[in-house]
């Protein structure tokens, strides 16, 4: 019976021996290249087995793999992919895929395949890398954990609750009333600073170049260009300067809601002159801290603290004052924020004039037998007295309002809601000293035990790891006990054992590839970044070759010509190496490499500097050996070498099971034909470039001294090649040897 095959690939093309093998077979196949058209096929055929590509772009193909083992699940499925992709194919596994099949598809690798999926099994990795036994996690580290303090928890609960309930039954209230004394005397502190700054801006402004004389003539216009950047700056509220008839020839106030952002401006007011505070200025009074006044008035924001003093103009002639004010409710307002308490300003009667405590409509002014008793003992004892507002309990400490100079304003009161503060006794605090301690030596000795615990496994395993890193794969870790510790460790010792697999596998390949295509190899099994199948680039071949070396090793035995080809390719592959190029192969005596391919393509211009660079230093290291070679009376070592820049083919060739990763094309061949030229061109050791490799070069010509030796004609080409020798730098005394 014919089965039914559904091949889902996003590109059909690697995936033609897939559709041919079932074919041959006489199975039904059908194609999708897109999972909108896969979902329409699974539906309408119902396949037996489907091929799902690992590599379809976002999450789509997760999804329809859960729906398809979901909906489908007697459909065997296996996945396809064109270089590894771990975190998919943890995700493939997550529903049950068991089976990949890596491209290319061959026969053999499909048939594995199948018989794996139809047989539902897997294949087993080396007997080394299984562990002895499977460790079962009977107490888990969370559990180890979280109980010794959970029981801790609940005991020092317990008696925090004790001891909260007697602090309950002790406390009172003094320290309440200590609290709200404090507050009081920090509220009078602030008003005083906040006088002082107001002060300082009256100063600012008295004494603004301008001031003065606009004020003596009354330019309204001139003073408001004058104060108003002052004003915005100290975020004044009301700035208002009077002539000395007390009548405003400019006042600055705040829009309401603007907090000192935008002004307006009025004048010709002359209630200010009417103020008693005003008026000791006008007259040019002074006190003992000088001739500055303040007081509460009228303003136009509505009650408002003002100080004022005298402004002079250049012959030291007072000509008018300055007021600068702040409204009493917004001091109230930033007192109870600065405070964390309500403010309320009584005047000397005994009535509300602002309040943060009092809402709108809403006010219990004291009388005015309670104002006389406050002013009376201000210095010796501050009085209280209990409100009630909105079913809220509030006490209320009793101050004077002084301001400059000792003056009485009023009286000024700061109220907390009541609440009793801690007054513990003697026992209590002995009580709550010894359970704190005892708690605390408690959690520090469970703790210290199972840290003891925990770490030292985990210290074993870090020690390990340290060895590890620093490439000792000869260590291992104790798999004690039966928790996730245990596990960690089998699991440690697993992963050593299969590094000192790897290594070897690595030792192996690093001996019989270069380190770059090693490298390549590793990267293409996980990025899929390397086209293994083929890739063209734009490359600098280096072929050198030592002259007459056949008949040379025909007079001496093969051990002695295997050791000199040893010692030549120590002098000459370090070089290649350190400029950036590959050696490809070695061929009896002659080297193949290349320069611009791996481990990343560089342009041209690069790889053919380097190719140049390696090629003079190539020269100069067999120089220097046939100078120890002549030393010990062995013949000198010739050496051609043929550089060419063009476009070679770059990938793995040979079998599925079996790569060498090379180059190859017409590059490849001119190389090796330029590197025979030196044989006809040349008695010594020389290097040979193309006339590609010569304007690749383009602006680091510069750095070699190159000899144009014409066109030549070389075996296996029509046409004629134009080369150049490639000499030492000029003035290092080889450049001439060689000419």
């Amino acid at each position: 019976m014919a089965n039914r095959v559904l091949l889902i690939q996003s590109d059909m093309r690697p995936a033609q021996p897939l559709a041919r093998y079932f074919k041959q077979r006489g199975d039904e196949v059908w194609q999708a290249w897109d999972l909108g058209q896969a979902q329409a096929l699974v539906q309408q055929v119902k396949p037996h087995l489907v091929f799902f590509d690992l590599h379809f772009p976002s999450n789509e193909w997760w999804v329809f793999l859960r729906n398809l083992r979901q909906f489908h699940p007697q459909t065997k499925i296996i996945m396809t992919n064109k270089y590894p992709d771990l975190q998919r194919e943890l995700k493939a596994r997550e529903q049950g895929v068991q089976v990949f099949l890596r491209q290319p598809f061959s026969q053999r690798w499909i048939e594995g395949a199948l018989r794996r999926v139809y047989e539902q099994t897997q294949p087993r990795p080396a007997q080394a890398l299984l562990p002895p036994r499977t460790i079962q996690v009977r107490v888990p580290v969370r559990v180890k954990i979280i109980l010794p303090y959970l029981v801790l928890a609940l005991l020092f609960a317990l008696a925090s609750a004790y001891v909260v309930s007697r602090i309950l039954m002790e406390s009172s209230q003094s320290r309440f009333l200590n609290q709200l004394y404090a507050t009081g005397k920090q509220a009078q502190d602030w008003f005083v600073q906040e006088e002082d700054r107001l002060l300082g801006t009256l100063r600012q402004v008295a004494n603004t170049d301008g001031v003065a004389a606009a004020l003596q003539q009354g330019d309204a216009e001139s003073l408001r260009v004058l104060v108003l950047p002052v004003a915005v700056n100290a975020r004044e509220e009301e700035i208002t300067l009077l002539n000395l008839s007390g009548e405003s020839v400019l006042t600055l106030f705040a829009t309401p809601g603007s907090a000192g952002a935008s002004y307006e401006s009025s004048r010709g007011n002359t209630a200010y002159g009417t103020w008693a505070f005003v008026q000791r200025t006008l007259r040019g009074e002074t006190d003992e801290l000088g001739d500055k006044f303040a007081g509460v008035g009228e303003g136009p924001l509505g009650k408002t603290f003002y100080v004022s003093g005298p402004v002079f103009n250049a012959e030291g002639v007072q000509v008018g004052v300055v007021l600068v004010g702040k409204t009493l409710s917004s001091i109230a307002r930033e007192v109870s924020e600065d405070t964390l308490s309500a403010a309320t300003f009584y005047d000397l009667n005994g009535q509300v004039l602002a309040s943060s405590l009092f809402s709108a409509g809403l006010s219990l002014p004291i009388s005015g037998e309670v104002v006389q008793q406050v002013l009376s003992v201000q210095d010796q004892s501050s009085l209280t007295r209990d409100l009630t507002l909105s079913s809220l309990d509030y006490t209320e400490v009793l101050g004077p309002w002084e301001v400059r100079g000792g003056s009485d304003l009023g009286v000024v009161g700061i109220s907390l809601a009541k609440a009793f503060l801690i007054r513990t006794s003697r026992a209590t605090q002995v009580q709550i000293f010894s359970l704190v301690l005892a708690g605390i030596l408690l959690v520090i000795l469970v703790g210290l035990g199972l840290a003891n615990l925990f770490t030292r496994p985990v210290l074993r395993l870090l020690e390990a790891s340290a060895e590890v890193a620093k490439g000792n794969l000869e260590v291992k870790v104790d798999a004690e006990g039966n928790d996730e510790l245990a596990v960690l460790s089998q699991a440690f010792n697993s992963m050593v054992a299969g590094l000192q697999e790897g290594s070897i596998y690595r030792d192996l390949l690093g001996r019989t590839v270069s380190p770059e295509v090693r490298e390549q190899l590793r990267q293409t099994f996980t990025s899929g970044n390397l086209r293994l199948e083929g890739q063209e680039a734009v490359a600098t071949i280096l072929m050198t070759d030592i002259r007459g070396f056949t008949s040379l090793s025909e007079k001496v035995d093969p051990a002695t010509v295997f050791q000199w080809l040893n010692e030549y390719f120590e002098h000459i592959v370090p070089v290649i190496t350190a400029y950036g190029g590959v050696v490809n192969k070695f061929d009896g005596d002659a080297v193949l490499a290349f320069f611009g391919i791996l481990p990343r393509l560089v342009s041209p211009k690069q790889s053919a500097l380097s190719a140049c660079q390696a090629a003079v230093e190539i020269l100069e290291a067999i120089e220097q050996f046939n100078l120890q070679r002549r030393a010990r009376g062995e013949p000198q070592l010739i050496t051609g070498i043929g550089v060419h820049t063009g476009v070679v083919m770059a990938g793995g060739l040979g079998t599925s099971d079996r790569l060498h990763y090379t180059v190859i094309g017409d590059t490849v061949n001119t190389a090796q034909r330029i590197e025979a030229l030196t044989r006809e061109l040349f008695d010594g050791s020389a290097v040979l470039i193309s006339e590609a490799t010569y304007l690749a070069l383009a602006e680091h010509r510069e750095k070699f001294q190159l000899r144009s030796m014409g066109e030549q004609s070389v075996k296996g080409k029509s046409e004629k090649l134009s080369v150049y020798q490639l000499l030492p730098v000029r003035g290092s005394g080889k450049w001439e040897a060689m000419l």
